[in-house]
């Protein structure tokens, strides 16, 4: 018969193994070569590579130390071949969103879903205090690696990929655009991403802005979710950089979420100010020409080198801003992502 003593023992040492359970990360599956197999909803590791620089991305793939991201799978019902989302994340990593609501969502409209956690496999939980801890580059190494891996899926239509990118993840989503960084990315039988989702996106103002003109982006279409209350990354600015991408060349929409903070799709509905987040203030004229990598003036179009550029990229940088999450806000995104991809990734 157990005594009181141990019968209190036994219930702390369950309580302990849940505790430590809930704070260790689920292990994934061992690494993944491709999906040829068919597996079904589940978290898989694969193969990327953490490039430094964006010009790593032009030389016949992703030059970078080699690493291991995860992926987590989410298959509509049926057998079928189906359209599929790959989602980015931003500077604050994986969240519930992720993992609940746009795969509900989207599986509900038929697309699948493969949400990428690329910053817990390098040992890093968020990047909004510190965006160095991992380079932009690697955001776009690994949004490729899995357009590579999901497109060897049976059920997975390889034509019908779209890539959906929040905040920093909205800069991996247009760089995933560009033609010189898809042409060094050594893609099989013209696999490309066929639509790119940017929600509340960072880097349409500053050195990650590339410069438009014709060619530089795809044609594959674009579609721009953006809160207007904003103060993390202004709307001003994005709104003129997918009008700038749209005049080029790229079918672009742009969706005006009023009243709509950054991070909107959270399930925290309370606004939280985060003292440190880096961000680049509205007004920085900085950005990049892709094909020399020298930077200019996006208001004049003057280039910016030596004294010039050094005092532009002083004046550029911020911290402190809000994020805030919305049901009615990311409900009346999501039924606009739906309505994009479903045009967007019709057969």
């Amino acid at each position: 018969m157990k005594t009181a003593r141990r019968m209190a023992w036994e219930r702390f040492a369950a309580l302990a193994l849940a505790c430590l359970a809930t704070a260790l990360p689920a292990r994934a599956q061992d690494t993944v070569a491709d999906f040829a197999a068919g597996p079904g909803n589940g978290k898989y590791a694969f193969a990327s590579a953490t490039p430094k620089l964006l010009p790593d991305l032009f030389q016949g793939g992703a030059k970078g130390d080699p690493t291991t991201i995860v992926g987590h799978l989410f298959l509509p019902p049926g057998a079928g071949k189906v359209p599929a989302v790959i989602m980015l994340h931003g500077s604050g990593g994986m969240y519930n969103a992720l993992l609940d609501f746009w795969p509900r969502e989207l599986n509900a409209a038929g697309f699948a879903v493969f949400s990428l956690d690329r910053f817990g496999p390098r040992g890093v939980q968020s990047t909004a205090e510190d965006q160095s801890q991992v380079p932009f580059a690697a955001d776009v190494a690994d949004a490729f690696a899995a357009l590579k891996l999901l497109a060897t899926h049976p059920r997975i239509d390889p034509r019908r990929i779209a890539v959906m990118g929040f905040s920093r993840g909205g800069i991996a989503t247009f760089r995933t655009a560009l033609e010189r960084v898809i042409a060094g990315q050594n893609l099989p039988d013209g696999l490309r991403f066929a639509a790119h989702v940017l929600a509340y996106s960072g880097g349409c103002v500053g050195i990650y802005r590339v410069r438009v003109a014709p060619g530089v982006f795809s044609k594959a279409p674009m579609l721009w979710v953006h809160g207007d209350a904003d103060d993390y990354t202004p709307i001003g600015p994005c709104r003129e950089y997918a009008d700038r991408i749209g005049k080029a060349g790229t079918p672009v929409e742009f969706l005006v979420i009023e009243g709509a903070q950054h991070k909107f799709d959270s399930d925290d509905t309370r606004r939280v100010f985060i003292r440190g987040a880096q961000k680049t203030r509205d007004e920085c004229p900085l950005e990049t020409d892709i094909a020399t990598m020298a930077s200019y003036d996006r208001n004049t179009g003057a280039r910016l080198q030596g004294e010039a550029y050094r005092e532009a990229l002083k004046a550029c940088s911020a911290v402190g801003a809000s994020v805030e999450g919305s049901k009615k806000a990311r409900d009346q995104a999501a039924q606009a992502t739906v309505v994009f991809l479903r045009k967007a990734l019709a057969p």
